[in-house]
Formats: C-alpha cells, sequence, structure tokens
C-alpha cells in the first residue's frame, strides 16, 4: 500500500505545530488544503491521526505511530531531492568515461587533471580499451562519454573531432636520405598494433590513399599496446607508425629516429549514445577539453 508523501509531509508539520492557523501561515498553505490532504491520508487508511477539540488538535496514538516512521520517510526524501539538486550542480557524481590507450596514457591525463580541479567532488571512473571496445562501452551504457582514435560506424552513436595528433613512422636507426615510397613501405619490417586498435585502422588509410593494401605489410609483430610496439622498434625489430604523444621521448633521447613521410593529423572523436541521458559532468569535461584546445 502506497503512502501519499505530500500528506505525510503535512501529518509532520502539523504534529509538529499543534495548530492549523500557525503552522499553515508558515507553510504557505491554507488551513482548509492542509486539513483536506490529512483527512484523505485518515479516510484512506482508516485510521484517525488527530484528536480535534475546537481549533486545537493533538496526535492520536496512531499518529504518533505513523509520524515516527514518517519523518524517515521524508528525510529519505528529502535526501534524494538534495542529491539532485547536487548531481545538477556538479556538487556530486560520477563521471563514466572510456577512452582508447593512447587517448588515456596521454592526451586526457592533464584534461582530467584541470577537471578535477573545477570539479573536485566529481569522482573520475575511467577504462581503457581499443577503439572497438571503446564504442562497445558507450553503446552498452557503462560509460558517458567516450574519446577515441578511430572513426565509428554505428548509427546509434554520435561521433564528432575533439582533439588530434600526428602519427610518425619510426624506427631504430636513422633513415637518412631514405625515399619512402611504396616499395620501400611493401618491403618494411613492420610491427603493428592489434586489429581494432584507432593507430592501426589510422594507418591502413594512410596507406591505402598511397597505393599500398595493408594486407601485402611484412607484419613482424602484431603489438597489443602502444608500449609494446614502440619497445619493439626501439631494439631493432622493425618499424612501426605511432603517435607522436607516444614516441617524442624516444626520439629525444635518440631512441627512435623519424622517417621522411608526413602523415595527416590524425582527429580523436567523442562518443555518445544518442538516445541515452546527457550527464552534466560529460558536458562540464567537454567544456574543458574545449578551454584546453584554445
Amino acid at each position: 500500500m502506497r503512502c501519499d508523501t505530500g500528506a505525510t509531509a503535512h501529518l509532520r508539520r502539523r504534529g509538529r505545530a499543534q495548530a492549523y492557523d500557525r503552522r499553515g501561515a508558515a507553510l504557505n498553505v491554507t488551513q482548509s488544503e492542509a486539513s483536506a490532504a490529512i483527512a484523505s491520508l485518515e479516510e484512506r487508511h482508516a485510521t484517525k491521526l488527530f484528536h480535534r477539540v475546537g481549533r486545537g488538535i493533538a496526535l492520536t496514538e496512531a499518529g504518533r505511530l505513523f509520524l515516527t516512521e514518517a519523518r524517515g520517510v521524508l528525510a529519505r526524501a528529502d535526501a534524494a531531492e538534495t542529491v539532485l539538486e547536487e548531481l545538477g550542480g556538479l556538487k556530486r557524481g560520477t563521471l563514466r568515461l572510456v577512452a582508447s590507450q593512447t587517448i588515456a596514457a596521454y592526451w586526457l591525463p592533464p584534461i582530467l587533471a584541470a577537471f578535477h580541479e573545477r570539479y573536485p567532488a566529481i569522482s573520475i571512473e575511467l577504462s581503457i580499451g581499443n577503439t572497438g571496445q571503446a564504442a562497445a562501452r558507450v553503446y552498452d551504457g557503462k560509460a558517458d562519454l567516450g574519446i577515441v582514435e578511430g572513426e565509428i560506424d554505428n548509427p546509434a552513436l554520435a561521433h564528432w573531432p575533439i582533439g588530434e595528433d600526428r602519427l610518425l613512422l619510426v624506427g631504430a636507426q636513422p633513415f637518412g636520405d631514405a625515399d619512402i615510397d611504396v616499395t620501400w613501405l611493401r618491403r618494411a619490417r613492420w610491427g603493428q598494433r592489434e586489429p581494432g586498435s584507432g593507430t592501426r585502422s589510422t594507418l591502413n588509410s594512410e596507406l591505402r590513399s598511397l597505393g599500398v593494401d595493408p594486407a601485402a605489410l611484412d607484419v613482424a609483430l602484431t603489438m597489443p599496446s602502444n608500449e609494446s610496439d614502440r619497445t619493439a622498434v626501439e631494439a631493432g625489430a622493425d618499424v612501426a607508425v605511432l603517435s607522436a604523444l607516444v614516441v617524442d621521448p624516444a626520439i629525444k633521447a635518440g631512441l627512435l629516429h623519424v622517417a621522411p613521410i608526413t602523415f595527416a593529423p590524425r582527429p580523436f572523436f567523442g562518443l555518445r549514445h544518442k538516445e541515452r541521458y546527457r550527464t552534466k559532468a560529460a558536458d562540464a569535461l567537454l567544456d574543458v577539453i574545449g578551454l584546453q584546445r584554445r
């Protein structure tokens, strides 16, 4: 049996005041409105909650018992309303993010630090996966927002450019005056990221634009992370195309060298489910990203 919380609230207030006229004025409700709400509650449950003598009132035993329970119910209702108000004002809550590896490890951390400085009460849950895995989490509702390197072909997901980086062809030995043409690319021994990786997807697109079939490459190693791919290249096992964010420290240290070939800037994409609720925390993070890019 459901309880009318509005009538219950009137009962709590009446129980405190023990008088219709004074409390009704304080609540900005008329005596008749308060009386009708309480009478409805009594009638519905066939129980008298007040003794009425003239203009005065007193709780019955049933009223006292009910009021004890009602206070707990209304306190929880008040607390729930406070939670909603705080969520709306970004005073508490959780932002569920998913990002592909390059973004999560290199591009996103300073942005999250700036977000935390602005909204210290919002906790962040960051999941990491390749582009395909990130898209799946957003689609399944396990993440409020995704940030990935590759384009997503899923009509249920909205995706838009949110940042960018550069891809570099690197090796352990200097490339000198090498002519990085179609023949060179086909003859090189390659290290690659796994299928589903945004880095691999972008590389494949670049190769096709140059007239190279990605399936024709001599792939020596397929690696599950940027770091493992970079380390293999540093050891001289192969060449690879990786994000400048990943290889810049090794280039500066002289461990890797950059080939004389230029790839188009690689966009990062934001991902959201078109039909799911847009959280204020996710919107706030997008605002921070916009400020960081200026």
